[in-house]
């Protein structure tokens, strides 16, 4: 089959939106037709699916058969519907053609279904109902019920064919949490000015350009939808949702015993929890994603919560990577150095920061690393790609460090709440991490 990428994914909606006339139906449509939108509030909304049509002429056998498994909707395993995206992020197909389907409604003056309580369709086609089934699953169990995540990775990121998710799922992996926000940002876009859709994905993904051209809209999807959902709004829907489910009967006996105070703590428990996970903490992109060597040795483990934080910068690689390819490029370097010419264990940073807007776990949250001599146990070395002895990282990803990163870890509880903050050059004789950097850093929040 075609790589399940979001190229392949542009290349069957441009085959299906060409002038081929055999092809009646929008393509959100033919993707509700193959399962893309089968749960109970989400057929009220959006309505009864359609019947699958024959294959469309339009595309080969093999395009056919990638997006009809792409929809096909497995309660049992959310990701199987999941592509990999040119940012390095993997994306739900389900919730990211429902948001479109709305947002393509409410441009062509669509009547919203009249439901009690009123629920915005645009947030219940995408997450509101799986994030509310999640969180209502779990209130019952022994704690040990996921209710978001996990990531995972794929068999092969130049011909993605297997994803497979690093731990036990949720109703909300990753990629379902990632289809869901881009749903909604990609329908609130096409309910202002629609467009072809190949035209939009392509322009979001930044698919067909090899992403040469840096950043591509995706990789800002956290910030776009905290932003476009604001505090409240998702906690108020997740809440309509609720009450919604209450009245349907496949899902009436999930909540006969689920008083209104009850529902509205699931929601705000459930806005709260996906707004940190998802919005104010920033991606990290796993070792599988990037190519990482096993680590040599015995990883020792670091007692938390750690009560400090090192900047570094890579001074080689010297030039910042924004793109997913770069940044895993210069992750596979800098880990080759460090195990072949420095004879260390692994790659020596806790995290390094790409100016690609994403975070790269090195030995992550709980391995002691090798960054900052004598102080490795102590706390994190968070390395940007790039040398910053004369210039500064981007003011975006600055930001996902000191706005981003350092906020989550507190929060999550893996740094102090009074964590000091310094540069490597701080700790050791060394100019990292680079003039420019160190003069920024001694604005931020912990600095000593």
């Amino acid at each position: 089959l075609p790589p399940r990428h979001m190229d392949s994914v542009v290349q069957i909606v441009e085959a299906l939106e060409s002038t081929d006339h055999s092809f009646t139906g929008t393509v959100p449509e033919l993707a509700r037709a193959l399962g893309g939108c089968r749960t109970p509030g989400c057929r009220v909304v959006l309505g009864e699916p359609p019947d699958v049509p024959p294959a469309p002429p339009a595309l080969s056998h093999e395009q056919w058969l990638l997006f009809t498994q792409l929809l096909h909707h497995d309660a049992a395993a959310p990701e199987r519907g999941a592509v990999l995206a040119p940012d390095g992020s993997t994306v739900t197909l389900g919730p990211l053609l429902a948001g479109i389907e709305a947002g393509l409604k409410r441009a062509a003056g669509w009547p919203v279904p009249t439901v009690e309580p009123p629920i915005d369709a645009l947030y219940a086609v995408t997450i509101t109902e799986a994030l509310g089934a999640s969180f209502l699953l779990a209130r019952d169990g022994d704690g040990n019920r996921a209710t978001l995540g996990p990531g995972g990775c794929w068999d092969d990121v130049d011909d993605p064919q297997n994803y497979t998710l690093l731990g036990p799922p949720s109703p909300i992996p990753d990629a379902v949490a990632n289809g869901a926000m881009d749903g909604v940002l990609l329908g609130a876009q096409l309910a202002r000015a629609p467009i072809p859709l190949a035209d939009l994905l392509r322009g979001y993904y930044g698919t067909g350009n090899g992403t040469e051209k840096g950043r591509p809209p995706s990789s800002y999807r956290r910030r776009d939808f905290g932003v476009l959902t604001g505090p409240g709004k998702l906690e108020e829907e997740v809440v309509a949702m609720l009450r919604l489910l209450r009245v349907l009967p496949p899902t009436q006996e999930l909540l006969e015993d689920v008083g209104p105070e009850e529902v509205v703590a699931i929601a705000r428990q459930a806005a709260r929890d996906f707004m940190e996970f998802y919005v104010e903490c920033p991606a990290i992109v796993p070792r599988c994603m990037w190519g990482a060597r096993p680590y040599r040795g015995t990883p020792k483990l670091l007692t938390l919560p750690l009560g400090s934080v090192y900047i570094h910068h890579t001074f080689i690689p010297s030039a910042p990577c924004r793109t997913f390819a770069a940044c895993a490029h210069a992750m596979r370097a800098m880990q080759r150095f460090h195990q072949d010419t420095r004879g260390w264990d692994d790659i020596g940073y806790s995290f390094v920061v790409g100016s690609d807007g994403y975070l790269y776990q090195g030995r992550g949250w709980h391995w002691v690393g090798a960054h900052t001599k004598g102080y490795n146990s102590k706390g994190y070395g968070v390395g940007y790609v790039g040398d910053f002895s004369a210039t500064l990282p981007d003011p975006d990803t600055i930001a996902l460090v000191r706005d981003g990163f350092l906020p989550c870890a507190v929060q999550t509880g893996r740094l102090h709440r009074n964590y000091t903050l310094r540069g490597h050059r701080q700790m050791g004789r060394t100019d990292c991490p680079g003039n420019s950097l160190f003069h920024e850093i001694e604005t931020w929040h912990g600095f000593k």
